[in-house]
């Protein structure tokens, strides 16, 4: 008999969520047949067959949170394609015994995932105690806060109160849970003074009209990941000062530097786009200027040494960021084989979470159909984030023999969002501005 165990599913990962069985107990599995789907806040991966047999036991159901090694099924490696399946058999009815200590498997965990479970340790809610209304049952952020900012019932009173003054004007009182980071909840609970809008609902005397469907709407159920991306760019708004800074870049060297290249690098098998050249402008720009590759902690923040570079990839399933790791140790065409390896996996649902974690910055780009400019949401822990524009020709000013003359070259513009928590303004364009100006020199090693 061989126990299937739930594997480490990253370096930072230590449980995760089944979310789909792929197989029934009693069918037979060939060696490396995908068993399972499990979810972590970071990615979704499938669980392969160690070895061929037949499934006896599936111990973990859709919805549980099983933990790093735990029991996920049995299967019985010595059952052939003509063996019967074992029936379970209903046990007869046995006399009432005294408790004893036995060594059995303890009962399984609420229904959550991971997060869920981080925010209920936060707000000190027991999830036994809380009542799912996810699918399957499942508890989720809104059931925690639910339970955790319940008001007590009120007590009973001793004797007739005596007539009540005029009621003062009371703070705003959440009709939901409120949405937001625990660190926020923490402040409302300790009377801080801030309360933050309650999504759907408003804030003060504010209150956002209620929904009516209409001939013809459609309502979308969040996918897990759009749940997971709307937690993260609200709790990014929430926590860090955004500003947004904007380069205008001339791309007409960087431009003539591709069209050389890029057949043979083709050829070899690797796209050499106008991204992998901002990719490697960035990494050089985040060397001079190492502030920018930070993150912040309590009352202090950390420099970080590694540049891992994050990059927005589009998928079916949303937007995810897997990062590009050492990449200020990466040559421009080793920069852009990895941009196509984790674009090329990321879109055939093959990434994996050791691929979306450690990013210390990102570089955004919104595809063909882009625009002008746009500032972006910093992805956390990082603080900051470069948002490509779209490329377009435009007239420019250019000096030719001393003289200023007018020419048509690709322009793009370019966006960086930083946390004004530790980045001021004088490190935010100096950064920017040497992205802008290796890019507007062509200043590439092109190997």
């Amino acid at each position: 008999m061989i126990d299937v165990l739930m594997p480490q599913l990253g370096e930072s990962v230590a449980e995760g969520t089944v979310t789909k069985w792929l197989v029934r107990e009693g069918d037979l599995v060939a060696r490396e047949q995908r068993l399972l789907e499990v979810a972590t806040d970071k990615a979704d991966t499938e669980v392969p067959s160690p070895t061929a047999g037949r499934v006896v036991q599936i111990a973990a159901p859709e919805g549980a949170v099983v933990p790093k090694d735990g029991l996920l099924c049995r299967i019985d490696e010595t059952a052939t394609a003509g063996a019967e399946p074992p029936r379970p058999v209903s046990p007869a009815p046995a006399e009432p015994q005294a408790p004893k200590e036995t060594n059995a498997e303890p009962a399984a965990q609420p229904l959550g995932s991971p997060s869920t479970r981080k925010l209920a340790r936060e707000e000190g809610v027991d999830l036994s105690q809380v009542q799912g209304t996810g699918e399957h049952g499942r508890i989720t952020h809104d059931d925690v806060r639910r339970v955790a900012h319940a008001a007590p019932a009120p007590a009973a009173p001793a004797a007739p109160a005596a007539p009540a003054a005029p009621p003062r004007p009371a703070a705003f009182v959440p009709a939901q849970p409120i949405t937001a980071a625990p660190e926020l909840a923490q402040l409302v609970q300790a009377g801080g003074g801030f309360v933050p809008p309650i999504p759907g609902v408003g804030f003060g005397a504010y209150k956002v009209p209620p929904y009516t469907p209409r001939p013809g709407d459609e309502v979308i159920p969040f996918s897990r990941r759009r749940r997971i991306t709307a937690d993260h760019m609200a709790y990014s708004k929430i926590t860090s000062p955004h500003v947004v800074t904007v380069a205008e870049v001339d791309l007409q060297a960087t431009t003539k530097l591709r069209e050389q290249h890029k057949d043979r690098f083709k050829k070899e098998g690797v796209p050499l786009t106008f991204l992998a050249f901002i990719c490697a402008a960035t990494v050089r720009a985040l060397r001079e200027n190492p502030h920018l590759n930070a993150r912040v902690l309590d009352n202090s923040f950390a420099v970080l040494k590694e540049i891992n570079l994050g990059v927005a990839v589009d998928t079916p399933g949303g937007l995810i960021v897997p990062s590009i790791k050492h990449a200020d140790q990466l040559s421009l065409r080793g920069i852009a084989a990895q941009i196509d390896d984790v674009a090329t996996r990321a879109r055939a649902n093959k990434i994996t979470a050791d691929d979306l974690a450690g990013t210390t910055f990102t570089v955004s780009n919104p595809g063909l159909k882009g625009n002008l400019f746009g500032g972006a949401i910093i992805s956390q822990p990082n603080v900051g984030i470069l948002r490509m524009g779209e490329i377009k020709k435009r007239p420019v000013v250019v000096t030719r023999d001393g003289e200023d003359v007018i020419a048509i070259h690709p322009v793009m513009y370019m966006a960086l969002s930083y946390d004004h928590r530790i980045v001021d303004g004088v490190l935010a364009n100096s950064f920017l501005w040497r992205v802008a100006d290796l890019l507007s020199r062509g200043e590439f090693e092109v190997g």
